[in-house]
């Protein structure tokens, strides 16, 4: 089995970007960096629909230092992605994320559960690692997942079959025995079914039962709750 995680496993409450862009600019305008908060919010959501754009046709991923070490030498000054002030503005960027996210109801259970008989590993599509692997652990079900790819770790994005097949060596298993249960029809969807993996589709917060209808999309299932899954594998 292999699990989606924003959405699928998780969700978020009472969360605003705003206020973690409004957050990470306060750092870099205190920073060394001669910028106003202004200047360089422009100069941020230029780079952040360019690279926005780049992710999703491309199907590669690009972290948040990459844009905003460009938005920054946008405006005259000398960075790299790397630098210390960027790194930090980052993990300040998602620091109200990380702590917004909550366990879809019976999200734990169903990982108990089925990890006692088969091997569970998870895909996600994110930008910056750390906060996976830290929410993996915050919410206590890192210990449930025998491999877990991120994009920004493997460089490709859901539906690129090559983050599936990613995470099939890592399980050492074959499409032909691996259900994927996601909650985006193109991402989650269409990207395991293209490698024959049996796909399962749960409605979340992000992707509504109506987004499923509006495209080509057939999986194999469909459920309302993650309690369902154990009557698929009967």
């Amino acid at each position: 089995m292999i699990f989606d995680f924003i959405g699928t496993l998780t969700k978020l409450i009472g969360y605003s970007v705003e206020n973690s862009e409004n957050k990470m600019i306060d750092h870099l305008v205190l920073s060394s960096y001669k910028i106003d908060h202004k200047t360089f919010f422009e100069a941020y959501n230029v780079a952040n629909q360019k690279y926005y754009e780049i992710r999703y046709s491309q199907l590669v991923e690009v972290t948040n230092a990459v844009w905003i070490s460009e938005a920054l030498n946008n405006l005259g000054c000398v960075t790299t992605p790397y630098d210390e002030n960027i790194q930090a503005a980052v993990n300040i960027f998602f620091e109200d994320y990380l702590t917004a996210l909550s366990l879809r109801l019976f999200a734990e259970s169903t990982l108990r559960m089925l990890s006692q008989k088969f091997k569970i590993g998870l895909i996600s599509n994110f930008t910056y690692a750390p906060v996976i692997y830290a929410a993996l652990r915050r919410l206590g079900i890192n210990g449930f997942f025998n491999a877990v790819i991120i994009s920004e770790e493997v460089g490709w994005r859901k539906p690129d079959s090559k983050i599936f097949q990613k995470a099939l060596r890592r399980l050492r298993v074959g499409a032909e025995e691996t259900i994927f249960v996601g909650d985006s029809p193109i991402e989650d969807i269409e990207g395991a079914k293209n490698i024959g993996i049996e796909a399962v589709f749960i409605p979340s917060q992000f992707n509504p039962i109506e987004a499923l209808a509006k495209t080509s999309q057939q999986p194999e299932h469909v459920i309302e709750s993650l309690r369902e899954i154990p009557q698929i594998l009967l």
